[in-house]
C-alpha cells in the first residue's frame, strides 16, 4: 500500500507541474501540440511494445466487441439518466449529452494509469478494447448524429451525411497512428515475432518513447484542466451519474458471473471510467457549422455544452481512476465497488436536488417580497 501511495503522489506531482506550466503555455495551440505528440508518438509506441509482450488469444480478440457492447449500453442508459439532472432527451443539450456520454477516451485518461498500476499485459488488453470503442465513436455515433440532424432539418437532402463521408471515417480509423501500430503489432504476433526478436536499436527507440508517455499525459492533464461555471452543476451531476452507473453495472456483473480476478475488474473499471471522447464533438462541430450556414434557430446540438462536458470529464475521470487504482485491491472487491458506484449516483442526484431546492427558496422569497409590496 505504501508503494501505491508513493506512486500516486509521484503521478499527482506531474499533474501539478502541468498546472503550473499554464503560465508558459500561452495559446491553446501549444497545448494541442503536446496532445498530438502523445497520441501520435508516445502512445502508439507504448501500445506497440505492450502488444508484443503478450500472447494473443481469442479472449483478446473479443475485447473490441465487448467495448462496443459497453458503448451501446452506456448510450441507452444515458437517455434514462438525463431526466434525473433536469435535461430533456430531445433538446439540443439532451442530444449533445447522448452523443458524448457513451464515448470513451482511454488514451489520455486511463492508459497511463493502467500501465503504471497493472502493467503491460493489461495495457495491451485495454488497447485492443479501444479498437471497438473507436469504431463506435467514429462511425456509429456519426450515423446517429446525422440521423438527428436530418430529423431536425427535414429540408436538407444529402448535404453531408453521404456514403463517401462514412468511407472517409473508416479510412481515418485505419490512418490513426495508434491503430496502425496495433495492427502492425498483431501482425508480428501472428507470425511469431515478439519483442526480444526485434533489432536492439528498434526496441530501444520504442522503449524510450514509451517511457515518456505517462509524464507527458499527466502534464497535459494539468495544462488542460479547466472548470467553466456555465452549466457546471448539470455537467458534474451527469458525469457522476455516468461513473456511478458504470461502477454499479460492473459490480453487478462481477457478482453475477463470479470468478473474475481483481486485476481484471480494475482493468474493466479503469477503461469504462475513461473521459468522454473528442470525436463526438467533431461530429457536433460539423453539424453546427452546417446549421450556422443555414441560419437556423433550432440547433441539433449545443457545442458550448459539449465543450463543458469535455473540459470537466477529463479531471473527474482521471481522479476517479487514480483513486481506485491507488487503493490497491480495495475496489477489486465487488461490494466496495458497488458502494462507490451508489455513492457517485447519490452525489450526481444530490447536487441537482440542492440546486433545485435553492432555486425554489429563491423563487419563493421573490414571490413573497412582491406580495408584501403589493399589499403595502
Amino acid at each position: 500500500m505504501e508503494f501505491a501511495l508513493q506512486k500516486t503522489i509521484s503521478l499527482l506531482l506531474f499533474i501539478l507541474i502541468g498546472f503550473l506550466l499554464k503560465l508558459k503555455f500561452k495559446s491553446p495551440e501549444e497545448v494541442t501540440g503536446l496532445k498530438k505528440i502523445i497520441l501520435n508518438l508516445a502512445l502508439p509506441a507504448t501500445i506497440f511494445i505492450a502488444l508484443l509482450k503478450v500472447n494473443i488469444s481469442m479472449a483478446l480478440i473479443s475485447l473490441p466487441f465487448l467495448a462496443i457492447l459497453l458503448n451501446v449500453v452506456l448510450y441507452f442508459i444515458t437517455g434514462l439518466m438525463l431526466p434525473l439532472v433536469g435535461i430533456e432527451k430531445n433538446t439540443a443539450i439532451g442530444r449533445t449529452s447522448r452523443l458524448l456520454i457513451p464515448s470513451l477516451a482511454p488514451g489520455l485518461s486511463s492508459f497511463p494509469f493502467i500501465l503504471e498500476f497493472l502493467g503491460d499485459d493489461y495495457l495491451a488488453k485495454a488497447a485492443m478494447a479501444d479498437l471497438g470503442n473507436k469504431v463506435f465513436v467514429l462511425v456509429v455515433l456519426y450515423i446517429i448524429a446525422m440521423k438527428w440532424y436530418y430529423q431536425n432539418n427535414q429540408d436538407v437532402v444529402g448535404v453531408i451525411g453521404n456514403s463517401r463521408k462514412i468511407k472517409n471515417l473508416f479510412i481515418s480509423i485505419l490512418k490513426e497512428p495508434v491503430n496502425i501500430f496495433i495492427f502492425a503489432a498483431l501482425l508480428f504476433v501472428v507470425f511469431g515475432v515478439n519483442l526480444t526478436m526485434l533489432p536492439s536499436f528498434f526496441k530501444d527507440t520504442f522503449s524510450r518513447l514509451s517511457i515518456i508517455m505517462t509524464p507527458l499525459v499527466l502534464i497535459y492533464i494539468g495544462l488542460a484542466f479547466k472548470i467553466k461555471r456555465m452549466q457546471f452543476v448539470q455537467i458534474f451531476s451527469l458525469l457522476m451519474l455516468r461513473a456511478g452507473v458504470i461502477l454499479v453495472l460492473i459490480a453487478s456483473l462481477a457478482m453475477l458471473f463470479g470468478g473474475i480476478n481483481g486485476s481484471t475488474i480494475l482493468l474493466i473499471v479503469s477503461f469504462a471510467l475513461s473521459a468522454c471522447s473528442f470525436w463526438p464533438f467533431a461530429h457536433i462541430s460539423l453539424i453546427d457549422s452546417s446549421e450556422k450556414n443555414k441560419n437556423t434557430n433550432a440547433k441539433t446540438f449545443d457545442s458550448n455544452f459539449a465543450i463543458g462536458v469535455l473540459a470537466l470529464s477529463l479531471p473527474i475521470s482521471t481522479l476517479l481512476i487514480l483513486c481506485i487504482l491507488s487503493a490497491g485491491n480495495t475496489f477489486s472487491d465487488v461490494f466496495n465497488l458497488l458502494i462507490l458506484g451508489l455513492t457517485c449516483c447519490f452525489l450526481g442526484v444530490f447536487v441537482v436536488i440542492c440546486k433545485s431546492f435553492k432555486s425554489f427558496i429563491k423563487a419563493s422569497s421573490t414571490t413573497s417580497k412582491k406580495y408584501s409590496e403589493s399589499n403595502a
